[in-house]
């Protein structure tokens, strides 16, 4: 039987949420009516704001209903994850969004821009109250360390493909770095599934060890991309002269700084975990 929990939005992150949902809309709808532009940055901020409403939303009916305390997920850790998420992905659109897209004589994207960054606002608030954790509340793996630098792995592989172009990897070294982008991303994004959704209790034998052994092949699969991409991408390739306001050239330079970015990120991700898994939980 469906109940409605009126406390849910009556709270306060039930109120940021309502408030981001309204952003979010405003945001899309003023860029909506600008047109649309070809271009996959533009394609990310649209899908930023589409996606942090629809899901802000789900959440908001998931929770007025009581439907939320029926699914087979952490949902705490879920919600404040997404939280996390989405202001990680409105800050990197409402960076995006005025460089590329907006000028000095054109108000719609400028508002857009300005929604934009109270949208990301909203949302780091939200995320400083679910983490206000009473003493002794049990915390979500995605509330972790372990759990945040995965959102930062599969974030940061979104920005790489969002800026690859089919024209780039036209050799067997940079198709290895796309592969390698690529894998990374599915097994992190596997990762994540399989841990809010409580079923890592399923395997035979320690998830956690195969979670170290993942991020030790990550971390060594994005140094190699870390070197074959910028030695492949920029031999005997300089920046044309006639490139203009982020061409081809330029979005090599935005893989390169993402795959040591995120090479970063594996390493002390493979660190983090052998020490909890193979020191700590042995002292």
């Amino acid at each position: 039987m469906v109940t409605v929990d009126f406390h849910s939005v009556t709270q306060p992150v039930g109120i940021l949420r309502t408030i981001s949902v309204v952003l979010t809309c405003v945001t899309f709808i003023l860029v909506a009516t600008v047109g649309h532009v070809s271009s996959p940055y533009w394609a990310w901020c649209m899908f930023t704001w589409c996606f942090c409403f629809f899901v802000t939303c789900l959440i908001l009916i998931l929770d007025f209903t009581t439907l939320s305390s029926r699914l087979p997920l952490a949902w705490d850790d879920f919600t404040k994850a997404f939280a996390m998420l989405a202001g990680l992905m409105c800050l990197s659109s409402s960076i995006i969004y005025p460089i590329f897209f907006t000028c000095g004589t054109c108000p719609r994207q400028i508002g857009a821009s300005v929604v934009s960054w109270l949208c990301f606002v909203v949302y780091a608030v939200e995320v400083v109250f679910t983490h206000l954790h009473p003493r002794g509340e049990t915390i979500g793996f995605l509330s972790t360390n372990a759990g945040i630098m995965k959102m930062l792995e599969a974030f940061f592989a979104c920005l790489i493909f969002m800026s690859l172009e089919t024209s780039q990897y036209h050799s067997p070294g940079l198709q290895w770095c796309v592969a390698v982008y690529s894998l990374c991303f599915i097994f992190a994004i596997l990762i994540i599934v399989l841990t809010i959704g409580q079923m890592t209790l399923v395997f035979p034998f320690s998830f956690d060890k195969i979670v170290v052994v993942h991020n030790v092949v990550a971390a060594v699969m994005y140094l190699t991309a870390m070197v074959v991409w910028p030695l492949f991408s920029f031999r005997s390739n300089p920046r044309p002269s006639d490139c203009g306001n982020l061409c081809s050239w330029d979005k090599l330079v935005v893989v390169t700084f993402m795959s040591v970015t995120n090479c970063i990120v594996y390493i002390v991700d493979s660190a983090f975990s052998i020490w909890m898994v193979f020191i700590a939980m042995n002292q």
